[in-house]
């Protein structure tokens, strides 16, 4: 029989037996490389960014124009245009090495150093060139506008990235701005990915019937490597007691996590839970949540190891929410979820003293379920994120507002 856990029980689990210094803990944040910055998305930062400089390092326009200084053009208008003297241009990539007093102005492009002196630009379409070295400025500007000063975007010695932070393809262009390279990361959980099952066969062959393409390995390993794991693949183990065992015994002496998928149902072929039982120590079996009830958690060779349902959906969502979390302990990554309001697309019914993640997509701001079977990958196609019914709620109202959690990118 199942010994079932809320979803919030499983992660006072994983807190109090797989963070550093826990029992099973294991600290990876000791460890690290240095990564170029282009390869380093999905890893976690080991250490504090701070800026090198500030950027940008010059006061720059952010239009195509003239460089003034804006009390020259108080009080201009179309009929009474203020008139400037053009000191001559400052092209793209050049320096600006002049100054500029009242009276004057500089051509510049988008982009351009700005002249000393200078502290507006006006566009070039509210201005008139004569043709004979002045220009008629037919509107006012304030001080400031249409420029970016020194440091506006970031300013030396400033905090950028914090330690923990799992880095985006964002982050790459951040730290590619500041002048880094390469960055300090921390090592890589290692995840062996076990698939079980006497009915599956590899995406590349062609399934007979009673047959099924394994989706769990691929998938898995795909999520491993997005979130900054390193997934190794020990294959498709068939439901036989001594091939899965010998399988979970490698994997968890040379991995720091392992996923098995399929087999973790109570029945017969219920193998996960048996040699988990036999090698370490069961921790769970079975969670409160729709999809995903017959998960399992525990550890062999002091490793934590998980028996996830077969049905890829299920998979997905337990990985989502519960081996995220196990890796972000491991690694130290500070757990940031996005998140939005959305009004509800349609009434959900009760679920049944269970928590249930629905996937939905967001469309115009509201929050359109998806429905599928959990052994239907398909129903993910698209998808956003998810909501959460609470397990002693009964039911969702079509136009309730409720949180979108997003999926990792």
């Amino acid at each position: 029989m199942l010994n079932v856990k809320t979803p919030s029980e499983v992660f006072d689990i994983i807190d109090s037996k797989f963070s550093s210094g826990c029992e099973f803990g294991l600290d990876l944040s000791s460890l690290f490389e240095n990564v170029e910055v282009i390869n380093a998305v999905g890893r976690v930062l080991h250490s504090d960014i701070l800026a090198k400089e500030d950027v940008p390092s010059f006061d720059r326009s952010t239009v195509d124009g003239y460089a003034v200084i804006a009390s020259d053009t108080f009080g201009a208008s179309e009929s009474i245009p203020a008139i400037l003297n053009v000191l001559g241009d400052v092209p793209m990539g050049a320096s600006a090495d002049f100054s500029v007093k009242s009276g004057s102005c500089v051509s510049i492009s988008t982009g351009g150093d700005l002249p000393d002196g200078c502290n507006a630009v006006v566009m070039v379409e509210h201005t008139e060139d004569y043709g004979d070295g002045l220009v008629g400025i037919a509107k006012p500007i304030a001080p400031g506008n249409n420029v970016i000063f020194r440091g506006d975007d970031v300013t030396r010695n400033t905090k950028i990235l914090s330690a923990g932070s799992v880095l985006t393809v964002h982050d790459v262009g951040i730290l590619s701005a500041l002048g880094y390279s390469d960055v300090l990361v921390c090592g890589r959980p290692i995840v062996g990915v076990i698939s079980t099952g006497d009915e599956l066969v590899s995406p590349s062959n062609v399934p007979k019937r009673g047959q099924v393409r394994d989706v769990n390995s691929p998938m898995l390993t795909a999520f491993i490597n997005q979130i900054g794991g390193f997934a190794v693949d020990y294959g498709i183990i068939k439901d036989e007691e001594e091939l899965l065992r010998s399988a979970v015994l490698s994997a968890t002496n040379d991995c720091d996590v392992v996923l098995v998928s399929g087999g973790s149902s109570a029945g017969m072929r219920d193998l996960t839970a048996k040699i988990i039982s036999d090698e370490g120590e069961l921790l769970l079996h079975g969670i409160a949540m729709k999809p995903g009830k017959p998960t399992i958690l525990g550890t062999v060779n002091g490793k934590p190891i998980f028996g996830l349902p077969g049905h890829p959906v299920a998979a997905y969502f337990v990985t989502e929410l519960f081996v995220r979390h196990i890796l972000m302990r491991m690694t130290g990554t500070n757990l940031v979820r996005q998140t939005t309001k959305a009004q509800l697309g349609e009434a959900i019914s009760s679920n049944h003293g269970r928590a249930e993640y629905i996937a939905v997509r967001i469309v115009d701001g509201v929050a359109v379920p998806v429905r599928g079977k959990s052994g239907l990958i398909a129903s993910l196609a698209g998808v956003d994120g998810y909501i959460t019914v609470p397990r002693d709620c009964e039911g969702l109202s079509k136009g309730e507002m409720v949180e979108v959690v997003y999926f990792c990118a």
